[in-house]
């Protein structure tokens, strides 16, 4: 291609509007296809800053979500272990009132159940959840129960006994929200668990269940039955604010996703209409060009 010396200025600038046309229909076709504005975010200009601060809001808001859902599944793991010791100390009256008028062999019964019973309870007080023991407060990593001494021992209807505890005094909580935490956590001393123990203790470790003996365990396994009930309770009231926390986190993400999808999302519609302005702008400025390219001086001359 040739460009003439009389023509040249007018060629260059025609060249180079075609080229800045061609330029921008090759970046329009890319935001069409891609359904984006720019990959980066230099590309969106004064908006960049909204762009940031919402996909930080989501990213906020996907871990709160993670971490109550976290918390939520330990808590109906621990709801469901109460709910097992429940029936372990219900289970334990109904033998005990059935001892109180019954024969040794009732007696001797009821001793054996509390032996094992007092096991269950070691057992579900050192449940785990996700490699952690969730009865143990801070010390999740280490089992909280150790019936190892506290088994063998002599048993008190009055005097508490918590030596089982190997666990921590911290009560597990979780972020909710920027100014919102909920706390969950029970630990394997509570003084509802205490009371089971106390009375299987008592009960398992007897040689022979005296009636007062017996009127004892009955009134201590009523009020640890009372006192778990409201154990399982508590851990009803926040599982009900963690899911609501989780609900509100996972609204707020969603809302702002959309803010950020029609702030870095390609209207279709509008691309398209662009794209058909180029396509026409490009396709009159190569015909233009075209002729200025063909013109010499025998066309002059003819």
């Amino acid at each position: 291609m040739t460009l003439r010396v009389a023509t040249f200025s007018q060629s260059s600038m025609m060249i180079e509007n075609a080229l800045r046309l061609q330029s921008a229909m090759a970046d329009e076709q890319i935001r069409e296809s891609s359904g984006v504005i720019s990959d980066d975010f230099g590309g969106y200009g004064s908006t960049a800053q909204h762009v940031i601060n919402l996909q930080v809001s989501v990213t906020r808001s996907q871990s709160y979500i993670d971490a109550a859902t976290l918390a939520g599944s330990k808590v109906q793991v621990m709801y469901s272990a109460v709910g097992s010791m429940t029936d372990i100390i219900t289970q334990l009256r109904s033998q005990l009132s059935a001892a109180s008028t019954g024969s040794s062999s009732e007696l001797t019964s009821v001793i054996n159940s509390a032996q094992q019973m007092l096991q269950e309870m070691g057992s579900l007080l050192n449940t785990q959840y996700d490699g952690q023991y969730v009865f143990a407060g801070g010390k999740s990593k280490a089992a909280p129960v150790d019936l190892t001494n506290f088994a063998s021992g002599t048993g008190s209807a009055s005097t508490a006994d918590a030596s089982y505890y190997a666990g921590g005094s911290e009560i597990a909580s979780v972020r909710v929200a920027t100014d919102q935490s909920v706390s969950y956590g029970v630990t394997a001393d509570n003084s509802a668990f205490e009371e089971i123990m106390r009375v299987l203790k008592l009960v398992a470790n007897s040689s022979s269940l005296s009636s007062s003996d017996i009127t004892s365990a009955l009134d201590l396994a009523s009020k640890a039955l009372d006192d778990t009930s409201a154990v399982q309770a508590k851990l009803s009231k926040a599982a009900s604010q963690i899911e609501t926390a989780s609900a509100r986190q996972s609204d707020y993400k969603s809302f702002a996703e959309t803010l950020s999808g029609d702030l870095t999302s390609v209207d279709l519609a509008a691309a398209t209409a662009r794209l058909s302005i180029y396509q026409a702008q490009l396709t009159a400025s190569y015909s233009a060009l075209a002729k200025i390219f063909s013109m010499n001086l025998a066309s002059y001359l003819r």
